[in-house]
């Protein structure tokens, strides 16, 4: 990846509202050019986290630095590095392509030849230049998202904040932009952090994933190393016999409800050995998934628990009226 700076650095940051601690001595730093996943559960503490980071929540204590800016002390600095691709549509279908990106270009005072330049190379980066004069209102969803990707980078942010921005679309759609994303990051270098219900996009996009729960990051790795720390090989067991087996199974890796997650390959003959001891036969054999990650940390499931990444959108959404 070539990453070599830090763009986002925190330091045992804190938030407290009232006796709830929101966000728990978080510490982490990410790097220029790196897609990272922010997932959690509902109250998990992602959005007071992302609300400091675009300087909307102040912290109770700690430090934190969005491209060498205090997040306390140098507030406008911060949010000029910020670019937001929200859930939620808010281009204006009354305008045209250009006219969009133009109009944003020049809410970050950027000059006339500047914002020309920078519509013409976005336009190309998003495949959108012969679209340029049409009206937004026109465009399907997947031409909207590729729009707003390309105005969240008209006045060159440093760090791009993307809210589930696949949402909605076609998995035709969805892979085209995954195609599109890792073009901007590879070009730009921009960093990026995303928050997804979709694991699937979370594995294929994000060089590195946090998860966060009752306001703590509990884990923090590429998305190989979090699937390799929950075993080899993940078996799941049905039947009457079931609960005997993963009793024992408990010395060979770690279980959760009807499965068990197996410390190594060479395991795997013991297990299906003291299966046939039981007659348990319904078993099924996997490797382990972010899913099964996310579920060994957190308890929840992702699609019912991460619904409150849109309240985190709606604090930094803040950053554009001030």
């Amino acid at each position: 990846m070539g990453l070599d700076f830090f763009v986002i650095r925190l330091y045992s940051l804190c938030k407290r509202f009232g006796t709830m601690l929101a966000v728990d001595n978080v510490s982490f730093q990410l790097a220029q050019g790196e897609i990272f996943g922010l997932l959690g559960p509902n109250g998990a503490g992602k959005t007071t986290l992302l609300g400091m980071l675009s300087t909307m929540v102040k912290p109770s204590s700690g430090r934190a630095y969005v491209h060498g800016y205090d997040i306390c002390r140098h507030e406008h600095h911060v949010r000029r590095q910020l670019g937001v691709v929200f859930q939620d549509m808010s281009l204006d279908d009354d305008l045209t392509a250009e006219e969009n990106l133009d109009f944003h270009g020049r809410l970050y005072g950027m000059g006339r030849t500047q914002r020309q330049q920078q519509v013409r190379e976005l336009l190309a980066l998003v495949d959108l230049v012969e679209k340029r004069t049409y009206m937004v209102r026109t465009f399907s969803g997947g031409m909207k998202r590729r729009l707003e990707l390309a105005r969240a980078l008209m006045h060159k942010p440093a760090v791009l904040f993307l809210d589930e921005p696949t949402v909605g679309l076609d998995p035709q759609t969805r892979l085209t932009l995954w195609q599109y994303l890792r073009h901007l990051n590879e070009k730009y270098r921009v960093t990026i952090i995303l928050t997804t219900h979709y694991l699937d996009e979370a594995d294929s996009l994000c060089h590195r994933i946090g998860i966060i729960d009752k306001g703590k990051i509990v884990a923090l790795d590429t998305p190989r190393l979090l699937k390799e720390r929950m075993g080899a090989t993940v078996v799941t067991v049905e039947g009457l016999r079931a609960p005997q087996l993963l009793a024992i199974a408990g010395k060979w890796g770690t279980v959760m409800d009807n499965t068990v997650a197996l410390r190594g390959e060479n395991v795997v003959m013991p297990l299906l050995k003291a299966a046939t001891r039981l007659g348990v036969t319904n078993i099924s054999i996997s490797k382990p998934s972010l899913e099964r990650v996310f579920l060994h940390f957190t308890g929840c499931h992702l699609r019912d628990a991460d619904a409150d990444a849109r309240d985190a959108m709606r604090i930094t959404r803040q950053v554009y009226r001030r």
